[in-house]
């Protein structure tokens, strides 16, 4: 029996942006953000579990912010999935805490795992980003005093 060959695996057209959009993250930097509008829509929606911001210059201050107030911020993305024109990224964000005053190098190394759904429009550049993660585990349980508390309760509701 002759089988007939297989067809070629099509690529989807979103995944070379996609590809973009995680070497831009990787590589995020203050000079960078600018660039921000190539990769995202001029109506783009972000939410995060801080944020839900519209705009381009809107997910800016959000960085902008983050580097004014991070040490050594960096995004490394571990999986990327492209389907159709849904893309979802599976990320680690480290960073450090620096109280005023200290060096960059001040403080110990945190890091906060999450992943990114994102909707991209017919033009490749995202309409819609929503980040999640827990921030309850990866940011409140690591601060001196709410930590304690966060731990205790976390403690009590799997009793």
């Amino acid at each position: 029996m002759v089988l007939p060959p297989h067809p070629a695996p099509t690529m989807n057209p979103h995944d070379h942006a996609v590809a973009e959009l995680v070497l831009f993250y990787e590589q995020l930097s203050p000079a960078s953000l600018g660039q921000l509008g190539r990769h995202y829509a001029p109506d783009a929606r972000f939410k995060d579990p801080f944020h839900e911001v519209q705009g381009v210059p809107a997910i800016e201050a959000i960085f902008t912010q983050m580097f004014a107030r991070l040490q050594q911020p960096r995004f490394v993305v571990g999986t990327c999935v492209v389907q159709g024109e849904q893309a979802f990224l599976l990320w680690d964000f480290e960073f450090r805490f620096a109280a005023r005053g200290q060096a960059a190098s001040a403080g110990a190394l945190q890091t906060i795992r999450g992943c990114s759904h994102l909707l991209l429009g017919p033009d490749s550049r995202v309409r819609l980003h929503r980040d999640y993660w827990d921030a309850a585990e990866e940011l409140y349980e690591k601060l001196p005093l709410l930590g304690t508390l966060m731990r205790w309760l976390k403690r009590r509701a799997g009793a």
